[in-house]
């Protein structure tokens, strides 16, 4: 194979991004990844790293942006590795995001998908009502910090202001580093030091927080204890105070048990006219707004095209999906691994009024292998795996008991592609892609996909 020789700084132009949010430049052929690049900027570039069939690489000098270039209305956004678009005016964001899916999908069906104009966030700036900073301390005064990592990095940068996440989020953050006193911050290279995350979720229904001090401890010091008092008494509209225990040297943020010292342990939230409860540990989107606009797409589709269907959702969470399309459906029946989220589930519809949602706690494979045995169908199977998708087990099971269709929510195009693929080999009719905004400012992207069986 001819070894191309690439130099340690020249000069390109961005193509396009990549489904990572590099943009994509090429050099003789050879693929470039440039970090905090847009397509159409002409750049001088540094290489950081060659590979066989790659290099990435920091841009040196920007010598003409691309027209797409905005001025980020974060001022950390170049060192804080959480919002790498922002310097992407947002309705362009949001066209590179579809040419993501495109290409992504046109490397398997060529153009056979159509992919819809993605819907954008009713929110741009504090949609994300979860947040996990880690925490560490200066190296002289140790003084805490709190913030975001850089990125590709494990440098910690201190954040005192973000505006992607409520104000409020600000506050409680900036008062723990003001009455942390005789708590020493995390050092993740020692493994030393008691707090090493705050988790803070925060209700746009309520607007009231749950507040967890994660700890590089076994019990709670006294120190700590007098923080989590001071943040329920002190500040307004906190729903809880707790800590969680976390003393293995992981990348996890959060360990097994969670105790709750003060208030509630959970926050509500409200979605499709449901109250949802919402814990330390419970999964649900970060973004309520475009969450509720999946939520509300997938529900007209239904409405629209079947009458009272049967609904089985995998994968489920806390059930919000199933709770969500409840009022349309004869009857909803959820599976979920974690029993905590389970029980959660029941204590929701107990809540809601609800009479028509089943949920089982049960590998979701297993649950299927049940409903074999059973031979018991259902019109619809909702899918919302996690990042790497579903198994083909779980594919070859959904188009069994599936018998009109199968709803597929993904937030990574890559294994969405690869699970289309099956699915459509073994029979099940592909329709379009409808991307939604869950993330701005970041390469993430959701999508929802309606299968015919």
């Amino acid at each position: 194979m001819h070894k191309i020789n690439i130099p340690q700084e020249l000069e390109v132009t961005i193509e396009k991004l990549s489904n990572l949010g590099f943009g994509i430049a090429k050099h003789n052929g050879f693929v470039i990844f440039v970090e905090n690049s847009c397509p159409k900027d002409r750049v001088k570039i540094r290489v950081t790293k060659k590979n066989k069939n790659f290099a990435t690489a920091r841009i040196v000098e920007i010598i003409e942006p691309s027209p797409h270039r905005v001025e980020p209305f974060c001022k950390m956004q170049k060192v804080c590795g959480a919002c790498q678009l922002q310097f992407i005016g947002y309705d362009k964001q949001l066209e590179f995001k579809k040419e993501i899916v495109q290409d992504t999908m046109r490397s398997i069906f060529g153009d056979e998908i159509e992919v819809k104009d993605v819907i954008s966030s009713p929110k741009i700036k504090k949609y994300r009502h979860k947040i996990q900073y880690p925490i560490s301390e200066t190296k002289d005064s140790k003084r805490i910090i709190a913030g975001y990592y850089k990125a590709d990095s494990h440098e910690l940068v201190n954040i005192k202001y973000c505006p992607i996440q409520p104000s409020r989020c600000d506050e409680i953050i900036d008062f723990i580093r003001n009455n942390a006193s005789g708590i020493s911050g995390y050092r993740e290279n020692e493994h030393k030091g008691i707090l090493r995350h705050v988790l803070i979720r925060t209700s746009a229904y309520t607007d009231k927080s749950l507040v967890i001090l994660v700890l590089n401890s076994d019990n709670i010091p006294e120190s700590v204890s007098e923080l989590a008092y001071k943040i329920y008494t002190e500040l307004n509209n906190i729903a809880g105070v707790g800590v969680n225990f976390n003393t293995k040297r992981t990348n996890l943020i959060l360990g097994e048990k969670t105790q709750i010292l003060f208030g509630e342990e959970f926050v509500e939230e409200k979605l499709c006219d449901k109250v949802f409860k919402i814990g330390a540990k419970t999964f649900f989107q970060i973004n309520p707004y475009t969450a509720e606009n999946i939520f509300e797409y997938v529900k007209k589709y239904i409405t629209e095209n079947y009458e009272k269907p049967s609904i089985l959702d995998a994968y489920a969470g806390i059930s919000t999906f199933g709770i969500c399309l409840s009022d349309i459906a004869l009857k909803v029946v959820t599976v979920e691994e974690v029993n905590e989220s389970v029980e959660l589930a029941k204590k929701i519809i107990a809540e809601n009024n609800i009479t028509n949602v089943e949920p089982y706690c049960m590998d979701t494979t297993k649950f299927f292998e049940q409903l074999a045995k059973e031979n018991k169908t259902f019109d619809i199977t909702v899918l919302d795996p996690p990042r790497k998708g579903c198994t083909k087990e779980s594919l070859d099971f959904a188009l069994k008991f599936s018998k009109k269709a199968i709803v597929y929510v993904s937030c990574n195009p890559a294994t969405l592609a690869r699970d289309l693929k099956y699915l459509k080999e073994n029979g099940a009719k592909i329709g379009s892609i409808q991307p939604f905004d869950m993330f701005p400012h970041t390469y993430h992207i959701e999508n929802v996909v309606m299968i015919k069986i």
